[in-house]
């Protein structure tokens, strides 16, 4: 194996998934600027997702819509001309 492929700064992560505030407590080496105080009284660096394995519509087996870009307001906005006659 090539030496020094993977970062060395690997720590404690909080993955916080926004759309049902779940977290996680996992090592990682991704870069966060906000931290949050888990459940342990620890504090750790917190990255934000939208969709993670409690939330997502594979996992849960519910559908669940989030749209939190507004893509499909855009999509109708910009072809609702032609659907009108």
């Amino acid at each position: 194996m090539k030496k020094e492929t993977h970062p060395a700064e690997y720590r404690m992560v909080v993955f916080k998934d926004i759309s049902n505030d779940e977290m996680i407590l996992t090592r990682s080496c991704a870069k966060s600027k906000e931290s949050i105080v888990y459940t342990d009284g620890k504090e750790y660096p917190l990255v934000k997702m939208e969709i993670s394995s409690f939330s997502h519509p594979f996992f849960t087996g519910k559908v669940k819509f989030v749209d939190t870009a507004g893509r499909i307001d855009k999509f109708n906005k910009k072809f609702a001309k032609f659907n009108k006659k």
